[in-house]
């Protein structure tokens, strides 16, 4: 997007890697046991979409203290996100390989963030 202004959430890298993410965390619960359900699944899938949905919504806040505020919950749902991906592979819903995979999206959604963060809270006033 260099040189393209950004318009809307969709134009953020931040959440272009997040929906990325999101996406993936469907795919792979597809695999886990049918009882989990209401269980990892949900938990897991819910956590992950909160990340693009807090993005989503701080970008579209007025204030910038508001959207760092929505900033700073995405940044918390990632190590929600992070966490349900630790205890999915010590339950042996997932291998090694996959959760080390996701967790370095996640790290990078995380960093992205990060400077998101700064960058916003530069601008309070």
């Amino acid at each position: 997007m260099e040189g393209d202004k950004i318009k809307d959430f969709t134009d953020l890298e931040v959440w272009k890697c997040g929906h990325e993410f999101v996406i993936e965390i469907y795919k792979v619960t597809q695999t886990f046991p049918r009882q989990e359900i209401y269980g990892i699944i949900s938990q897991l899938r819910r956590s992950a979409a909160s990340i693009t949905s807090n993005i989503a919504e701080g970008f579209s806040r007025f204030s910038y203290k508001d959207k760092a505020r929505f900033y700073y919950i995405a940044r918390g749902s990632v190590s929600e996100s992070q966490n349900h991906l630790l205890i999915s592979r010590d339950v042996g819903y997932l291998d090694q390989v996959s959760v080390s995979r996701l967790l370095s999206k996640a790290d990078q959604i995380r960093r992205i963030l990060n400077g998101l963060i700064r960058s916003t809270e530069s601008r309070v006033e």
